[in-house]
């Protein structure tokens, strides 16, 4: 796969294995290498009079592809709670909260509703976007922080789906950066695994982690579910020019909700037997605890930054972006950035104010609703970067279409 650079990746060990040059990836392409000299591969070119054995034939047509995002859908839960109903139950106002963070209204999972059918909802959206039938699909890669099931909810999603030849599905949990990070992933799978259509779910549940007494905290998430295919196209039609990622696990202070101390646990260990050293088996998580201040500047500080080497590594300009859509956190920290950036208002991309905070579904709701609506269109250039709890932190610059 490749690494945080977005430019270069290992080699692929069963590629390794059977034949000499090295493989790597870089941007939009896969080169060869040697050891004396770099050569690019584009899809279908032959180099000369070159005759290659079958097994460097069959990992040339493999590293030649790249990707591009065909298909996008987006899910919402039915209950919206304004402003003027968290004023209900905490001490706020709608002023208080537009003023701080740009939201009005946010959607919330009822008891009954399922995560793992709204993120079904936003794929199989998707998948008809791309004209993609199910059976088609050979991975689906589920982003979310929230899952219904402690070993991951993916492969219920798979079923859901009907994708009857069972393809691979697993949970990607890295918070508010999880999209961007199952984003480059798919990329690292088509590109260098043979992959041809990859789902990337991004959804979350976070009102059933928030305390809702905290009015520091509660009045900024909300829960819903987008989706995006990404499909193998020849090497010159790559659609992810390039992508810059990182983590700090000194900044987990700020953002987490760590699992929950049980203390009778700890009285039951003093008798000194095993049964009394035992978990009782019902761990738990606590709520959302967040330092705001600290989670600001770190946004701020650490996402201009990283879209501009995921330009630079692109070959590209701020100038060349058609849009900015960043993870829908804070409308202080999105003008922020686009300040920094440069990046004119009209060119923005932010639906913050109707669904607040969605953590890994905010990137491609806001994504689909610009879609749809006919603001993207294909052929458009845009810069994303997701940046949340680990703490995690991320861009990439792709095409649309």
């Amino acid at each position: 796969m490749a690494n945080a650079s977005g430019l270069v990746a290992p080699t692929l060990p069963s590629l390794r294995r059977r034949f000499s040059p090295s493989l790597g990836v870089y941007r939009s392409g896969f080169w060869f290498y040697d050891g004396v000299s770099r050569r690019t591969v584009c899809s279908g070119a032959a180099q000369g009079a070159e005759k290659l054995s079958p097994a460097e034939s069959k990992a040339r047509r493999l590293v030649s592809k790249g990707c591009k995002l065909v298909g996008c859908g987006s899910a919402l839960p039915s209950i919206q709670i304004s402003n003027g109903d968290l004023s209900e139950i905490v001490d706020t106002s709608d002023e208080w909260i537009s003023v701080r963070t740009g939201i009005r209204n946010r959607r919330i999972l009822s008891r009954k509703d399922s995560l793992t059918a709204l993120a079904t909802e936003a794929a199989q959206k998707a998948l008809q976007m791309a004209e993609v039938e199910p059976n088609d699909v050979d991975l689906v890669l589920f982003c979310t922080s929230t899952p219904e099931d402690l070993f991951g909810s993916a492969p219920q999603i798979q079923k859901a789906l009907g994708c009857s030849h069972n393809p691979l599905a697993y949970d990607i949990t890295a918070a508010c950066s999880g999209f961007l990070l199952g984003l480059v992933s798919a990329a690292c799978y088509i590109r260098g695994g043979g992959f041809n259509n990859v789902l990337v779910i991004g959804a979350d549940a976070l009102s059933r982690y928030v305390d809702w007494s905290d009015r520091g905290s509660c009045i900024l998430f909300g829960d819903a579910a987008g989706a995006v295919l990404l499909q193998s196209c020849d090497s010159e039609d790559d659609g992810l020019f390039a992508f810059d990622m990182h983590s700090d696990g000194e900044g987990q202070r700020h953002l987490k909700a760590s699992m929950k101390e049980d203390k009778t646990d700890q009285e039951l260990a003093t008798n000194g037997s095993l049964l009394g050293l035992l978990p009782k088996g019902s761990s738990s998580y606590s709520c959302i605890e967040m330092n705001g201040k600290e989670v600001f500047r770190f946004a701020v500080r650490v996402v201009p930054h990283s879209i501009e080497l995921a330009l630079e590594k692109a070959s590209l300009g701020v100038s060349n972006i058609d849009w900015l859509i960043l993870h829908q956190a804070n409308q202080r920290i999105i003008d922020a950035v686009a300040t920094r950036l440069e990046v004119p208002q009209e060119r923005v991309i932010s639906n913050l104010a109707n669904y607040g905070n969605t953590s890994a579904a905010s990137i491609p709701l806001a994504l689909d609703e610009a879609v749809r609506s006919g603001k993207v269109r294909a052929g458009d250039t845009i810069a994303t970067a997701g940046f949340g709890a680990g703490l995690t932190w991320g861009s990439a610059i792709v095409r649309w279409g």
